[in-house]
């Protein structure tokens, strides 16, 4: 069944074989077997090409969910055999996030009984303190992280970054908004115990040609955009988040001078437990699906979730060259 199924996905004989780990002679052998079993040509063959003949067309519709669904189940059994009872703690920083863990932890629920999954809400105010002092095992932030006590990635949400300002703004009024005009005005950001680095590249304090941009910090999100309906500044989010932040005081403009916004797992780097890991591919297969509601990392296909370097670190540019683009 496996060898019939990825020859009609292939329609090549020696990719195939590549592709199954099996001489070429032994592919054509066990088609010829299926084929005398059945009772009739699965493909037609020719110098140039291999087609599915109507017969093919049917066997291949009827067998390929079965056999998935044999797959799965295989896969659900096996992650339950290395799945041990117990606790994951797990972190979030934005409702996008939420979404994927609610989602990843009843996969992790099905495929582990006995393990329980408890989630909390990680405040922009200090991203990286709960992970660090034990209260949750893995969480779901924003990027960058560069941390050499955390191992990050895969990337599973990849957004588009929005300028949030006052509905009167004259910023609404312009066909575009830069960087540059940025100096104009006040950008609201976070406490000063987040990373430098983390804060550059989400809230720069130059404009490329060197204008400094004003600041003002706010410590909770809800107080952010309380600060921006009053007209007292601007801050970035992503584009999904106005599906939960909508206020008809503020107006969400494209910003696509920085990079994109991405959300990925950090974990600390001695902290790769069985349930970890499950979690993980539960988090992954979620985001791959589109079942969590953000966007997928850029340029991501079937079990391609971009990941980290071997040093944990996200790839990324360093925000100052971003910046001067």
């Amino acid at each position: 069944m496996e060898a019939f199924l990825a020859l009609a996905e292939e329609l090549h004989f020696r990719r195939t074989s590549e592709r199954l780990g099996l001489a070429q002679g032994r592919v054509s052998q066990t088609i010829q077997k299926l084929e005398r079993r059945i009772g009739a040509p699965l493909f037609e063959r020719t110098s140039r090409k291999v087609a599915l003949t109507p017969v093919g067309e049917k066997l291949r519709d009827d067998l390929l969910p079965a056999y998935q669904q044999v797959r799965r189940a295989l896969a659900d059994a096996a992650a339950a055999a290395r799945c041990t009872r117990g606790v994951l703690r797990v972190g979030y920083s934005s409702p996008m996030a939420a979404e994927l863990v609610l989602k990843a932890s009843d996969k992790l629920s099905a495929r582990c009984p006995g393990s329980e999954v408890q989630i909390q809400e990680i405040q922009l105010s200090d991203p990286l303190g709960p992970i660090r002092s034990g209260q949750v095992h893995v969480q779901i932030t924003e990027l960058p992280i560069d941390e050499p006590d955390m191992t990050v990635g895969p990337v599973l949400i990849s957004e588009e970054r929005r300028l949030l300002v006052h509905h009167e703004h004259p910023f609404t009024r312009a066909a575009e908004v830069t960087l540059e005009e940025l100096a104009a005005t006040t950008l609201i950001t976070f406490a000063e115990t987040i990373p430098r680095y983390w804060r550059d590249y989400h809230w720069p304090r130059r404009t490329p040609s060197g204008l400094p941009i004003p600041q003002r910090t706010a410590g909770y999100w809800q107080e952010a955009l309380a600060m921006v309906g009053a007209g007292r500044g601007v801050t970035f989010a992503s584009a999904q988040a106005e599906r939960y932040y909508a206020r008809p005081d503020i107006a969400w403009l494209p910003f696509p001078q920085l990079p994109r916004i991405e959300y990925a797992p950090i974990r600390p780097r001695d902290g790769d437990g069985p349930l970890v890991r499950e979690f993980l591919q539960a988090v992954a297969e979620v985001a791959l699906d589109g079942s969590g509601r953000g966007s997928p990392g850029r340029g991501q296909g079937a079990g391609q979730a971009r990941s980290s370097s071997q040093s944990g670190r996200p790839p990324m540019q360093p925000p100052m060259a971003l910046y001067r683009l």
